[in-house]
């Protein structure tokens, strides 16, 4: 408690310029607690799935059940939904509406990205705006007899050095979670594109069985 009473006291020296920190650090902090939330809820691929996804010659039925499991709201459920529902058609219908659900899916991680991206350029350069603020309000009491009031001075040289450092600390933070968050999204959308693939394979190995029974059933009918 008593850390926390002597950072509200250091704040409160860092001038006006904290404020507009502060407002951006919370703003951050918002983004990266909803991407948590998001990618812990929406995101998931339970191990069985993807298993049984790698399984050659899996049955529908059995992802059927596991994407029902799911829900509707998790972003690999959408994804394996559109292929299953369009794997009766070609490989190639089903490889484009899979591609136009994976981009919907990476709109929808990326929402509010940008947050972080501006927090981290914006952050620095206010800091360096309370910086510069400080420093002039030091120069403004050395008058022409000298230095007149150093507690003055001083305090301006505090304020400038404490915006400095709230500044490139809300700039870091947020330049972490912009990296891990982008690094999630793109390890998820190649695993839903590595899967992906797996099910477009298992659609065309379908066609191909339909194909060669077909052709099988034409060659006895010709032998007969």
């Amino acid at each position: 408690m008593q850390n926390l009473q002597a950072a509200i006291e250091l704040l409160k020296h860092g001038g006006a310029i904290i404020y507009p920190l502060l407002a951006l650090a919370l703003a951050a902090l918002v983004v990266m607690l909803d991407k948590a939330i998001v990618y812990r809820r929406h995101a998931r691929l339970p191990e069985p799935l993807r298993q049984l996804v790698e399984t050659y010659g899996f049955d529908w039925a059995d992802l059927e059940r596991h994407l029902a499991d799911l829900g509707p709201r998790n972003y690999f459920s959408r994804f394996f939904r559109v292929i299953m529902d369009n794997r009766a058609k070609p490989a190639w219908w089903v490889e484009s509406r899979a591609g136009d659900e994976a981009q919907q899916i990476e709109k929808a991680l990326g929402r509010g990205m940008w947050v972080l991206d501006t927090v981290v350029t914006a952050a620095p350069l206010l800091g360096l705006l309370g910086t510069i603020l400080g420093m002039m309000q030091s120069f403004k009491l050395i008058g022409p007899a000298g230095l007149v009031n150093p507690g003055g001075v001083t305090a301006g040289v505090a304020e400038a050095l404490i915006a400095t450092a709230v500044g490139l600390l809300i700039a870091l933070v947020a330049l972490f979670g912009f990296n891990y968050l982008t690094r999630l999204q793109a390890q998820m959308l190649d695993e839903m594109e590595r899967l992906g693939t797996r099910l477009v394979d298992h659609i065309r190995l379908d066609a191909q069985l339909v194909q060669d029974t077909r052709a099988a059933g034409a060659g006895h009918e010709r032998a007969s």
